[in-house]
């Protein structure tokens, strides 16, 4: 009796990453943008309906699909808790370590009444087979999922990249307007997203620390 394997990847869309651009198995493309996000609630009756008319202008600019992804990723704040201490040993001043006290308190009460979350914006644009120039027709609902792109991946990147990237610089203005910043994920950047969403207890952001000097 022969012996069943197989690995992770077979089961993966993703073929590889390169060019800051994701490469799918069955020859499509995708490239990430990384957006900063507003406070909606804050804003005036004024600036909420001028942030909905302008939305509502990016969406009715788009002629090409796009997929908007919210990802919430929880923080550990135990390392931060730490920092703090160490800080509190470290400074001269009594009010500034009084500050930092007070501070850490707030820190613990909070993340024990609440579970801490930060939340992620990205858009996701694709280059699809069929801009590849691979048709319907000759794809075969009964073979077997391709497990590498059916061209050479610096043919692909190239075609991807001229369709691709007009439509990032479109919807980077469009943001913009917004007043919102988007920019393209890197290579570095796009393997460490997919390895957190493939490995979610990795995932815990570690949050920055922003002191008062001594």
């Amino acid at each position: 009796m022969s012996t069943i394997k197989a690995s992770t990847q077979e089961h993966l869309d993703i073929y590889t990453i390169k060019d800051h651009l994701v490469f799918l198995k069955d020859g499509s493309v995708a490239l990430v943008l990384q957006t900063t996000a507003i406070n909606f609630g804050l804003l005036s009756d004024e600036e909420q309906d001028a942030t909905i008319y302008s939305y509502a202008a990016l969406i009715n600019s788009l002629s090409f699909p796009i997929q908007i992804l919210i990802r919430s990723q929880r923080k550990d704040v135990s390392e931060y808790i730490e920092l703090l201490d160490q800080r509190m040993q470290e400074v001269q001043s009594q009010k500034i370590k009084e500050t930092i006290i007070k501070y850490r308190q707030f820190i613990k009460s909070l993340v024990k009444e609440n579970r801490v979350l930060e939340k992620r914006f990205y858009v996701i644009v694709p280059f699809t087979t069929v801009e590849l120039g691979i048709t319907a027709s000759a794809m075969n609902p009964f073979a077997k999922i391709p497990q590498k792109p059916p061209f050479d991946l610096s043919y692909i990147g190239e075609k991807a990249m001229l369709i691709l990237y007009p439509k990032r610089d479109h919807l980077i203005r469009q943001f913009a307007r917004i007043g919102l910043k988007a920019r393209q994920m890197t290579t570095p950047e796009l393997i460490s997203f997919f390895y957190n969403i493939y490995n979610p207890s990795a995932s815990i952001l570690k949050p920055e620390i922003n002191l008062p000097s001594k």
